[in-house]
């Protein structure tokens, strides 16, 4: 008897089949001796649509809502229904007696194959492939030791409440949305809430009166000081007077060192990577988006197996991998990373509690890189840079602090205080890993550290990082001058890619695996947009979100609902309680729709008018470019609002010319480099010139194969235009 193997994608399948040595290649499956390796092309089953349950729901009207199921059923996705229908045939077989869930170990993967087992009607034992890497050892070693299918039902539970809570909450809020305010308007339990964290920072971005201040600073020999009223004050200013007088009162006198004190300083090293902490720091130091982020790292772990499995949200590695860290290292000490690795290599490794506890440790360990041998010259761009910053972590872990001697003065002239600060470097520790790197350092071990300032103060009034000269307490200095400057008090900064997923992460919404498609998703539907590296809603956002039920936008709710998730995926939620309370606020909130009296006012309104019914046209961005859609949702005219593309080439950049509408009639227009042509004169259409009409006269007037009447005709028309 054999087993057949369910993987989520081809990929994994070939690689999985070429372990287990299943040499015979079929189309939508390979085999060997003892399994049958097939796959799922990501999801082969979904949720039904409302349509499924009654054709009444095809057309969206509000009155229906909510629709609530009693049971919820299952279908087989359209698109890749041939795979599903080759593994539903495998099934069938009598010669395999069992099947090993080879899907990503994660939530999501769990519900790829529950979902098509509980279609298929599978009634044989199963047990689950759980690993965190692709290389053949882990594969081998994973074959080794599969464990019970049954261990994983509380994950399949939490999955099911998972999608089932977000096709009661997001079809319902969403369908009530769009057909009372016709327009396209899409709420979900994750994305509203981050919506809302988004506007309510433009709130106070709007409502941000800036202040000016001013500080005072003083030259002494080879450093600065800055003036405080007191400990723990700032340096800023308020009145420009006050400041100047500072400045005045000074100005001659002889200054003191009141205190001076050297403190040795140490900085640990950062933690290893989550895919949140990952996606925060690729964004950050190499400008990725967070799915752009996912998806280097997804070929990285899948396609060259470089690296260990990419959805956690764990920064520890697990006891039982400690003896595999050197042989981790031996494989990436190549090129850049060969000396920085190769100096570990000589002694034990420091293993500490920073590095590897087990107590937390979720389903996976954090991303690290495996004991594949990897040939740098085989990565794209992305994914070398990508690695890069995986690899530097993970050898980082392995070094000494970083540290440095501290030292602070206070300076006194007259009734005066000047505050500086010095650093002297000691120890390098585990910044010298980041010497040569891609993102041009290693940044803070601080997690929480931000990159925007809170504060709203100018950057340029930050106490320099300076190197101090040798100094004595009671030692005379010389002021060499004083210097007021303004500022400016700063509103909040918009949110990055990097910090609104912090932001998500802190109010647990989404998990690592889905945050980036959460992001993507409010892009897609125009609901935020990207200016520069910041994200900010739209016009269409910013009415969404006070269109949307209060209770939605709350972040702490979806963070409940998250844990509640996470209780039901270990055993110690009830599923069944869960989705009674999701089901309730579908209700509430569908009523709460109904009841609102606000209006929607479309924020993209065009100049043009829709040819069927006469409304006006929305202009909307899309994945293929701009198009014209019709305002009225029922009407559901569109057309794109880019000029066509002519096969006409620029003499002058050999690009592809539009074709656009003149007054003067029809013309190429070269976008590159603005070059016009008329479309008369290109002879690739329009109307014909004379000579072409000549010329194709005589050509055809004298064919033998033409008709009689139109052969007379041809020669009349030539006759006819010698004429004029």
């Amino acid at each position: 008897m054999k087993s057949l193997v369910l993987a989520e994608k081809p990929s994994v399948a070939k690689e999985i089949a070429r372990v287990l040595g299943c040499g015979q290649k079929h189309k939508s499956y390979m085999e060997g001796p003892n399994y049958v390796v097939t796959w799922a092309l990501g999801h082969l089953v979904t949720l039904a649509e409302p349509e499924d349950y009654d054709t009444k729901y095809r057309t969206w009207n509000l009155e229906e809502l909510p629709i609530l199921p009693a049971r919820m059923n299952l279908k087989v996705l359209k698109e890749t229904s041939h795979q599903f229908r080759a593994v539903s045939q495998l099934c069938k077989r009598d010669d395999l007696s069992e099947l090993i869930i080879a899907t990503d170990a994660g939530r999501e993967g769990e519900l790829v194959a529950r979902w098509i087992m509980e279609l298929v009607k599978w009634r044989k034992p199963f047990k689950r492939l759980w690993i965190s890497s692709q290389t053949d050892k882990a594969i081998r070693e994973g074959f080794a030791s599969l464990k019970p299918g049954k261990a994983y039902d509380n994950l399949y539970a939490s999955a099911v409440c998972r999608a089932e809570a977000d096709w009661l909450i997001g079809l319902n809020v969403t369908r009530a949305l769009t057909t009372k305010y016709n327009a396209q308007l899409a709420a979900g339990r994750v994305q509203t809430p981050t919506l809302a964290m988004l506007m309510e920072r433009e709130q106070e971005i709007a409502q941000f009166q800036p202040k000016p201040y001013w500080s005072v600073s003083a030259d002494f020999a080879g450093f600065q000081a800055q003036w405080r009223e007191k400990d723990g004050h700032d340096g800023r200013v308020w009145e420009r007077a006050a400041a100047e007088a500072v400045a005045a009162r000074v100005k001659g006198r002889g200054a003191k060192v009141e205190k001076l004190r050297t403190t040795e300083k140490s900085e640990p090293h950062p933690q290893a990577y989550d895919l949140t902490e990952l996606q925060r720091d690729a964004n950050k130091r190499l400008g990725f988006s967070a799915k752009q982020t996912s998806n280097v790292l997804q070929r990285l772990y899948e396609q060259h197996k470089l690296v260990t499995y990419p959805r956690t949200d764990s920064r520890y590695l697990s006891s039982d991998m400690v003896p595999t860290l050197k042989s981790r290292l031996e494989s990436i000490a190549v090129g850049p990373y060969a000396s920085i690795a190769r100096k570990l290599l000589k002694s034990q490794l420091p293993v500490t509690k920073r590095i590897v506890d087990d107590s937390k440790v979720t389903d996976h360990h954090a991303i690290i890189p495996t004991e594949q041998f990897v040939n740098l010259s085989a990565l794209s761009a992305d994914e070398r840079k990508l690695y890069d910053l995986i690899v530097r972590r993970f050898i980082a872990l392995f070094y000494p602090p970083y540290r440095y001697d501290e030292t602070s003065v206070v300076i006194t002239v007259g009734g005066d205080s000047f505050y500086a600060k010095g650093k002297i470097r000691k120890d390098e520790g585990w910044k010298a890993v980041y010497e040569g790197a891609f993102g041009g350092g290693g940044g803070s071990s601080s997690d929480l550290e931000d990159d925007e300032d809170e504060t709203g103060r100018d950057a340029g009034d930050r106490e320099p990082e300076q190197l101090l000269p040798a100094l004595t307490q009671g030692q005379t200095l010389e002021l060499r001058g004083t210097r007021v400057r303004e500022g400016k008090t700063k509103p909040p900064a918009r949110y990055t890619e990097a910090s609104l997923l912090a932001k998500m992460e802190k109010y647990g919404l989404g998990t690592p695996a889905t945050r980036a498609d959460i992001i993507e998703k409010l892009l897609s539907t125009d609901t935020i947009e990207r200016a520069q590296n910041r994200l900010l809603p739209t016009g269409k956002g910013k009415q969404l979100i006070e269109l949307v039920v209060d209770e939605l936008r709350r972040p702490e709710l979806t963070a409940e609902w998250e844990q509640q998730l996470e209780s039901i995926a270990k055993g110690k939620g009830d599923p069944t309680r869960f989705m009674a309370g999701i089901r309730e606020k579908a209700v509430h909130w569908v009523a709460e729709v109904k009841r609102e009296t606000k209006e929607y006012k479309p924020h993209n309104i065009s100049h043009s008018r829709c040819p069927e019914c006469g409304k006006p046209m929305l202009d909307v961005k899309g994945k293929r470019g701009k198009s014209l859609v019709c305002s009225d949702r029922e009407c559901g005219y569109r057309r794109s609002a880019e000029p066509p593309m002519s096969n006409r080439r620029c003499p002058q950049c050999h690009k592809r010319m539009e074709i656009h509408d003149g007054k003067a009639g029809k013309y190429f227009q070269c976008r590159p480099c603005q070059f016009v042509e008329k479309l008369e004169d290109s002879g690739a259409g329009g109307r014909m010139g004379r000579k072409q009409q000549r010329k194709l006269v005589e050509q055809f007037s004298d064919d033998t194969s033409l008709s009689n009447s139109l052969g007379d005709a041809l020669k009349a028309a030539l006759k006819q235009q010698d004429k004029e």
